[in-house]
């Protein structure tokens, strides 16, 4: 791989998924995508620049690119900090306010095979007769299509149930398939599957009390990152919450959302709040974001 095509794949990277690789990450594109230039039967990396330059930005080789460059990383009760959260801190706040609804909506924004929404979904069932009658949405969004259709499926092998998932939990919430285990249809039907880009308008979806945006703004830079806090604020309800992975903050970035007080990745929105430069009614004058994991 030339220098002129590791650039040119950070360009078309940046603006397709928002994914800003630094300039030493040609080690990273060659592990990915010389197998997907190999599949394709191109002789290298070289031959697929040449290829989508050929084609265009919106040929399905180019989106082949993005999804293989974008982490699916995943597990089933991942970190479990923000479970404990969900749990002890979000539900039974929102089971209050949302008394006289009896409604909840969750949006899990880079969901990946589907183990954080199907995570929650468990959560919420664990509830039993305290959300009986309750409308629940949870809202499963991903660059990749590929990764949504394993989510919507619910199929995970051993090694993936393994994975942070309590046994209780699999005996009572999954089923054996040959060596795969398969979620109850139970479960299933509590996520809804959606392909999102977060560079995209995503207000369509409406609004929700709780958003999982965890492990996602790791990969993108500072601009990028406030454009998602300034827009994920105004689909969230104002006594809402949002979740971020243990890696990521909103401090020193946007005023958009708050710290919870002792409460390490959980936010809510700011309600009182300081217009900056460059922001009109809030939303960042420069298009802003993305989606991957």
């Amino acid at each position: 791989m030339t220098p002129l095509d590791y650039e040119f794949l950070r360009k078309v990277l940046k603006e397709r998924s928002g994914l800003d690789l630094s300039a030493d990450k040609q080690y990273l594109v060659e592990s990915r995508l010389v197998p997907l230039a190999r599949k394709a039967g191109l002789a290298g990396i070289t031959e697929l620049v040449q290829k989508i330059v050929k084609a265009g930005s919106a040929d399905a080789l180019t989106t082949e690119v993005v999804e293989a460059m974008t982490t699916n990383e995943t597990f089933f009760f991942r970190d479990k900090i923000p479970f404990d959260h969900l749990k002890d801190t979000m539900l039974p706040a929102l089971l209050q306010a949302r008394a006289a609804r009896r409604s909840l909506r969750i949006w899990c924004a880079a969901s990946s095979t589907g183990q954080e929404p199907y995570s929650i979904a468990m959560c919420l069932k664990g509830l039993g007769a305290a959300i009986a009658g309750w409308k629940i949405d949870i809202v499963a969004t991903d660059l990749s299509q590929g990764v949504l259709e394993k989510s919507k499926a619910g199929i995970f092998s051993q090694f993936e149930v393994q994975r942070g998932l309590p046994i209780q939990m699999l005996v009572k919430h999954f089923a054996q398939v040959g060596d795969m285990w398969q979620l109850n249809a139970d479960i299933r039907s509590m996520v809804q599957h959606r392909q999102l880009n977060l560079l995209q308008d995503f207000g369509y979806l409406g609004t929700f009390d709780v958003i999982f945006c965890r492990n996602v703004l790791i990969y993108f830079d500072q601009d990028t990152k406030a454009g998602i806090f300034e827009r994920l604020a105004r689909v969230v309800e104002a006594d809402g919450f949002m979740v971020l992975g243990a890696a990521e903050s909103v401090v020193g970035i946007s005023d958009a959302f708050k710290p919870f007080p002792d409460r390490r990745g959980l936010y809510r929105p700011n309600t009182i709040r300081t217009v900056k430069p460059g922001m009109a009614g809030g939303m960042p004058q420069r298009a802003a974001a993305v989606a991957a994991r």
